[in-house]
């Protein structure tokens, strides 16, 4: 059975408080883009995980696809299953992929067993996993919240324009990221926020990680000059970066950032 896990953009991301268990209280809007790995789980002798495309970094025993297996094995007797993860959303971008990796993976598991599980079960799993997992389950538009793994629908449609992501040559992890901000209240929420005509955002929406993330890598700032430069009418790095994402009217003429990073249309 195969199942294309998707990437994920972050329109906006307000780090508002530290929490006891080590984690940060956000506030952000979780948008799925259609760029996708490919994930595939056969029964077979013994568990086993293979991958090909991006170099995966860590141990295999870390992968959360493989954590997510053991996961779900303590509350279902499963069959030792052959996993091969095809790896084209890029790493270390602000994306989700790993968690889009777990996420797509209960869900296949779900349907392969046939463990009719609902999906606020496999919410509770994804929940376990990553703190952004649990928005893969569903994959749908949402306002989260808390550590980014609480979340309410809301009504965002932004088919009418042409999304493009940029991603530089650069890497930034989630824990640089974090180091270099100050949880701060917001004076108003993202939720309303969002509701802003798409033109006003630029002036009201912003992600708290890109001022020391920019510091420490000029390179992504440069990126997101660049598409304002080509008329974008919104543009942010994405999540803890390093990708940019932008919306444009139209679909614009980037080859010149083609030339130097990996661009997604």
């Amino acid at each position: 059975m195969i199942v294309f896990p998707s990437a994920k953009i972050n329109i906006g991301i307000n780090i508002t408080g530290r929490r006891s268990d080590g984690y940060h209280n956000i506030e952000t809007v979780f948008y799925p883009l259609p760029i996708y790995d490919a994930l595939e789980a056969l029964p077979g002798d013994e568990l086993t995980f293979h991958s090909s495309g991006l170099e995966i970094p860590g141990r295999i025993e870390d992968n959360l696809c493989i954590k997510g297996y053991h996961l779900i094995s303590k509350d279902y007797d499963l069959p030792p299953v052959n996993i091969h993860l095809l790896k084209h959303i890029p790493i270390g971008a602000g994306l989700g992929g790993g968690s889009a990796n777990a996420a797509f993976f209960i869900k296949l598991i779900n349907n392969l067993f046939d463990l009719k599980l609902t999906v606020e079960q496999m919410l509770n799993y994804a929940r376990q996993l990553g703190a952004d997992c649990a928005f893969f389950i569903e994959n749908k538009p949402v306002f989260a919240f808390d550590k980014g793994d609480r979340f309410e629908d809301i009504q965002l449609d932004l088919s009418s324009y042409h999304i493009v992501l940029v991603m530089p040559p650069a890497h930034v992890s989630t824990a640089e990221a974090y180091r270099g901000v100050r949880p701060v209240q917001v004076k108003q929420s993202l939720k309303e926020l969002i509701k802003l005509p798409v033109e006003e955002w630029k002036q009201y929406i912003k992600n708290d990680f890109e001022d020391s993330v920019f510091k420490n890598h000029p390179v992504i700032r440069g990126v997101k000059a660049a598409l304002y430069e080509s008329g974008a009418i919104y543009a942010s790095m994405s999540g803890s970066g390093a990708s940019v994402f932008s919306i444009f009217n139209k679909k614009p003429d980037l080859s010149e950032l083609e030339k130097t990073n990996q661009v997604f249309y």
